[in-house]
């Protein structure tokens, strides 16, 4: 009897990463009646990383109130798992879609509410915290983040500073003293992919600023604090963040998560997987089937496919991607253990009609994809035969 298991990343717009295993199921069993279906939802560290790991892990999702990137009230959630494990995306908090598109300043935003949802959590008991950090509506430093937690964030007058954007330029010292105590018996995964540096050309502001909603005065506002907020890490931490990778990450998140309180940057996806326990999952498994809405050059960077196929490979296991689109380096993808792309398009058409029959689309490239593989077991079959009947003569 066949095994598969499913693992494919959400279709942005239409299809959640529980609906590609369902309809997958549904294919695998027209072609293959006896077989052995398991589905996992999974993310990326990004959107939806949370409950995903939640539903995996037979975990549940916590709700509380906390501040919002314009520290105005919004009700966020993160996963609780067993074992005294806590998954936070600080999208929830302190994302750019919390925003109106009017509304978006990093002078102005803060990642304080994401210093409330790790608060929560050592609150709740939970020792072993990871933090998504994509998707940030901030350019903050992550200093929000830090008074959320206890840390005090003084001018040259004393005056403490709320935690936005615009008071980097303003920071005189960083005292924390008044840091969560729990803080020091947990552990913090910090779940990025992105690899900037603090300050600089490829850094935080100049590189993420834009999208937040900075122009050219912003930016130059935005360096110069971000300059002066790194060289107070150096003088209260002792740690040279300027050449760190990640610590740029979510505007600056990345710094204070690792360099103030000792977090481990991993992979996102890699966190994932290692949060599902993917690899005792892939025992037994014949085939793995992964995917994502559009598959590119950056699916090859650190994105659901590309970490699903590595793991698989790694144990000597197959993978196919099943993706709504192919765009500009996505053969790149097989590289890391990917081994066939189908796509779910199957006739020009506007994107609009590409979601608004995702479900069709993508159950007809499911079984297009199983009825390949039976072929592929009957050309197998057919050589083994064809080998045979040589070596008799």
């Amino acid at each position: 009897m066949l095994h598969f298991l499913f693992v494919s990343d959400s279709f942005k717009g239409s299809l959640t990463s529980e609906d590609t295993a369902r309809l997958l199921t549904q294919a695998a069993r027209e072609v293959f009646p006896d077989c052995a279906c398991e589905g996992v939802p999974v993310a990326d560290g990004g959107e939806g990383t949370a409950y995903a790991v939640a539903k995996a892990e037979g975990g549940s999702m916590r709700t509380v109130t906390v501040n919002d990137p314009l520290f105005r009230p919004v009700e966020a959630s993160y996963a609780i798992l067993p074992g005294d494990r806590a998954v936070i995306e600080m999208a929830a908090a302190s994302g750019l879609p919390l925003l109106q598109p009017a509304e978006r300043d990093p002078l102005r935003t803060t990642t304080y509410g994401t210093g409330e949802l790790i608060r929560d959590a050592l609150e709740q008991g939970y020792t072993d915290i990871a933090v998504a950090i994509g998707g940030s509506a901030t350019n903050d430093g992550g200093i929000g983040c830090l008074r959320a937690l206890g840390a005090r964030l003084l001018d040259k007058d004393g005056n403490e500073l709320e935690g936005r954007g615009e008071d980097l330029r303003r920071l005189a010292s960083l005292d924390l003293a008044g840091l969560d105590p729990r803080l020091q018996s947990a552990s913090l995964t910090i779940m990025c992919d992105v690899q900037n540096v603090l300050c600089g050309p490829d850094g935080a502001t100049f590189t993420f600023g834009p999208q937040k909603g900075a122009n050219t005065a912003k930016l130059a506002f935005l360096e110069e604090g971000m300059l002066r907020y790194q060289a107070l890490l150096k003088e209260t931490c002792g740690k040279d963040c300027s050449l760190l990778p990640g610590t740029g990450a979510a505007g600056g998140l990345g710094a204070a998560l690792s360099v103030v309180l000792g977090g481990t940057l991993r992979s996102g996806i890699r966190t994932v997987l290692d949060l599902i326990h993917f690899k005792e999952r892939l025992e037994g498994t014949d085939l793995v089937i992964t995917g994502e809405g559009r598959t590119d050059w950056q699916s090859a960077q650190g994105k659901v496919m590309a970490g699903v196929g590595e793991a698989a490979a790694a144990a000597g296991i197959p993978v196919v991607g099943i993706c709504g689109g192919l765009g500009r380096g996505a053969m790149d993808i097989l590289d890391h253990g990917v081994s066939s792309l189908m796509t779910t398009v199957n006739a020009p058409m506007t994107l609009d009609e590409a979601i608004g029959r995702a479900r069709e689309l993508y159950l007809d490239a499911a079984r297009r994809t199983f009825y390949m593989l039976k072929a592929g077991m009957q050309l197998k079959d057919s050589d083994r035969s064809m080998r045979e009947f040589m070596r008799r003569g």
